[in-house]
């Protein structure tokens, strides 16, 4: 940041800055002082703001077409791709567009996950990170409803009925998510309502997001706090924008391959045939991005307990800054921790791969093994290691990343 206010020249922006700062804003995002040692791990946090963006323009302009009934919706959609201007195009962006923002989300976390971005005093961040990602997942649910094919039907009513294992108030909370006794048009006319509404609750996250992050400023890889703000950090343009612009145009190249040559690629076929109440499908599946949750839900022969298990493998991440005992933030510097972020991921994705098979045979056994295995890593494996790793000795300084083992800090 610069060491002096920044104050308008004009007599208009003068006036107007006194009254609303937004002047001064801008001028503290692009001269905020940034860790010079960022990665391109970093990138992801520009790249997750323009998937929103995107996804919000994309969606008001389909809604313009879109018409939320049971007997039209699907037609609806068709009319979009074929008869809306570019429609096919708008719309491809828009359901690639989820997939890329969860791509770029599970990324985000990860590297969280990695560098100890969660640790004090980011706290804060992390925790509305997570409610971030809880509201994307509900939008994508309730967006994946509404092109009202076989898979969405189906999807919606296999997951709202999971609702019903809620002892006392379980049968009110699925009346009212239907609007009735089954999934049907008012159930349709809610979900379109509410997909609409909570991108604009995520994108109000996002600036208290931003904001947090703000306050105690950016991680870095190697975990350590900035001790010489002139010396161990740059501004924020160019030198951080031109790099997320060069990551974009990257991401913006895979994301435009999705879109133009397999748009349908990572979606279900099952999904463009109309929905049919009285035909179910073999095999009911999310997409690929809720699978990992699926997978821990249909682990559990208990209807009830399947449903706590699921809200509790994303709740555990609230409490991530407290069941990691470790003072030091980066797994570059925590050679165990870094051994078992890989199997967590590893583990992760095996149970995407498991929550997109039958829950029978062998898929059963490794989906109950992977689940376990992802509760123990948070409440045992942290916990444990934190007191136990022997870690290895931090550098002094950001600007002295290279010194004598015997002359480092170990503190944070």
């Amino acid at each position: 940041m610069s060491d002096h206010e920044y104050t308008p020249k004009s007599k208009f922006g003068k006036w107007f800055n006194d009254r609303l700062p937004l002047l001064t804003l801008a001028n503290h995002l692009t001269d905020y002082p940034t860790p010079k040692n960022l990665n391109y791990w970093w990138t992801f946090g520009g790249i997750l703001t323009f998937c929103l963006i995107a996804q919000i323009i994309t969606g008001l302009t389909l809604a313009m077409h879109y018409v939320a009934d049971a007997d039209l919706a699907f037609e609806s959609v068709e009319h979009i791709m074929r008869d809306v201007n570019y429609g096919w195009l708008i719309r491809y962006i828009h359901s690639n567009g989820a997939s890329m923002f969860f791509l770029a989300v599970y990324i985000h976390i990860f590297r969280s996950l990695f560098y100890g971005s969660y640790k004090s005093p980011r706290e804060v961040i992390w925790i509305i990170g997570i409610l971030i990602y809880l509201l994307m997942m509900a939008t994508a649910f309730m967006g994946y409803v509404l092109p009202w094919g076989q898979m969405s039907f189906w999807g919606a009513t296999v997951i709202t009925n999971l609702f019903s294992a809620i002892p006392l108030i379980g049968e009110s909370i699925v009346t009212w998510l239907w609007g009735g006794y089954a999934v049907d048009n008012p159930t349709l006319t809610r979900f379109y309502s509410l997909h609409y509404l909570m991108p604009f609750l995520i994108f109000g996250l996002v600036v208290l997001h931003i904001w947090a992050l703000h306050v105690p400023g950016n991680n870095n890889p190697i975990g350590i706090d900035v001790k010489n703000t002139s010396k161990e950090t740059v501004p924020f343009h160019p030198y951080i924008v031109v790099k997320d612009i060069f990551a974009l145009l990257i991401f913006l190249i895979i994301f435009l391959g999705f879109v133009f040559f397999v748009p349908n690629i990572l979606g279900h076929p099952d999904n463009y045939i109309e929905a049919n109440p009285m035909i179910t499908p073999s095999h009911i599946v999310p997409e690929w991005y809720l699978l990992p949750f699926y997978a821990i839900l249909r682990s559990i022969p208990s209807k009830l307990g399947g449903v706590i298990l699921m809200f509790a493998a994303i709740f555990i991440l609230i409490a991530l800054p407290w069941l990691d005992t470790s003072k030091i933030r980066s797994a570059i510097f925590r050679p165990l921790y870094r051994s078992f972020f890989w199997i967590l991921l590893i583990d992760v994705i095996l149970l995407g791969y498991i929550g997109a098979k039958p829950p029978e045979g062998i898929y059963l056994i490794l989906g109950r093994t992977a689940t376990i295995y992802y509760f123990v890593h948070f409440l045992i494996i942290l916990p444990v290691l934190g007191y136990y790793e022997k870690t290895k000795p931090l550098p002094l300084s950001l600007s002295e990343p290279v010194v004598d083992p015997h002359k480092s800090s170990n503190a944070i």
